[in-house]
């Protein structure tokens, strides 16, 4: 690699002749083949070979944050520039954990073996999706953390414990959507505990969140002529823009959910047969819809003309080496963007809202709900009913219903 890398003879011995020559190799190899360009990796092979210079023999037993912060350190005193030092971090620490050489910082949670139990329990056990697991993790990771700052054993824990902890842990930030959901996590999470003997088996049960009333609210759904705003802004040659165009109208025209988006894979797509297969998170299995012609044009012109060649089965990656999947918070951070550029007016800007305007649109075209559910892949109808509310010509004739002698 190094030859391929440095033109000039001698700066090629150089790195061939520095410390751990064929791990800096090896790696630098592992970043070409994700995508990284030739300036990014002849400044990481530049980093490297200095930072192993100072590095020392015993690097193989593990390297900690603290040594790696005291090279930083020499390094910015002899540099000019004043990122040098976080630069060689930046660069030096992806390098030893590719090696396995990395020993990350350890950070002590009383109750983390409960909190690795409960993740193990909701995913092997229960079944829940990734994304839940994430979410009921961290809202049970935020309050034994509480618990541990203030010195609360889960053993003596009392229902007074749980009112201070909404109360005082993070006030005026919590909606009461918010706090709804972090109350029934809680409660998952101390029946969990309950069942090993780690809390009062009756203390789940005290935990009561606000009352959210089913169908309370309207959907969140921007204008029709705002999703095609939205579209007709990436018709242009733009890589960024030819590939969410292609993520825009996965959500606008199937109404597919963020995560579904981002792990969709390119053989999902049967260019013959015009069908897309798509695996429903809520439903857990495979629902097959036909390509639109529009939105198979747009994903051919992306994966064609934009996708990096890469052997991820995934079809969305990053724009910028290295080469993965984006994730589904970079799916909001690519609609909310875009939603403020156009300074279109909506409650919510996400991609949610883009899967409320489908569901809306398929309303305004007087399709059931029924089929509006199968299209957006509920798992009961009790879900789709939320849009009967906005079928605003059935509601005018409802209540312009003569009533006649019963008035």
């Amino acid at each position: 690699m190094f030859q391929t890398l440095y033109s000039a003879p001698a700066t090629c011995r150089r790195h061939s002749d520095g410390p751990f020559a064929d791990e800096r190799d090896r790696y630098l190899r592992h970043c070409a083949d994700f995508g990284a360009t030739r300036g990014t990796l002849c400044q990481k092979g530049n980093e490297l070979l200095w930072f192993t210079h100072h590095l020392g023999s015993q690097a193989p037993d593990g390297v900690d944050l603290e040594k790696l912060q005291e090279i930083a350190s020499e390094r910015q005193s002899i540099c000019k520039g004043r990122t040098a030092g976080q630069r060689l971090i930046n660069i030096a620490r992806p390098w030893l954990r590719f090696l396995g050489w990395w020993h990350e910082p350890v950070i002590e949670i009383r109750f983390h073996n409960q909190l690795d139990q409960f993740v193990a329990w909701m995913r092997d056990e229960r079944g829940l999706s990734p994304l839940t697991v994430e979410r009921w993790r961290a809202y049970a990771g935020t309050f034994l953390q509480w618990c541990d700052q203030t010195d609360r054993q889960l053993p003596t824990l009392r229902p007074d414990d749980i009112d201070t902890y909404f109360v005082s842990a993070r006030p005026g930030r919590w909606s009461r959507v918010s706090v709804s959901h972090i109350a029934s996590a809680l409660r998952v999470f101390l029946r969990f505990t309950a069942t090993r003997g780690g809390c009062d088996p009756h203390l789940a049960e005290t935990i009561r969140g606000p009352r959210i009333y089913q169908q309370e609210s309207l959907p969140y759904a921007p204008e029709w002529s705002d999703v095609r705003r939205l579209l007709a802004d990436t018709v242009t040659g733009k890589p960024r823009d030819i590939r969410d165009r292609a993520i825009l109208m996965l959500l606008a025209i199937y109404g597919l959910r963020r995560g579904e988006v981002a792990s969709l894979r390119l053989d999902q797509v049967d260019w013959c047969g015009r069908a897309l297969r798509i695996f429903r998170l809520k439903r857990r299995q495979a629902q097959v819809y036909p390509l639109v012609p529009s939105v198979a044009e747009a994903l051919a012109r992306y994966i064609d003309t934009v996708r990096p060649r890469s052997t991820r089965p995934e079809i969305f990656l990053r724009m910028h080496a290295p080469w993965r999947p984006i994730v589904p918070s970079s799916i909001y951070s690519i609609v909310s963007r875009r939603f403020a550029t156009l300074g279109i007016q909506a409650a919510h800007r996400g991609p949610h809202a883009l899967r409320h305007a489908c569901a809306a649109r398929l309303v305004a075209d007087g399709l059931t709900l029924k089929e509006i559910g199968d299209h957006l892949g509920h798992r009961s109808s009790s879900s789709t009913r939320i849009y009967a509310k906005v079928d605003i010509k059935s509601l005018r004739e409802v209540g312009d219903f003569d009533l006649g002698d019963l008035q």
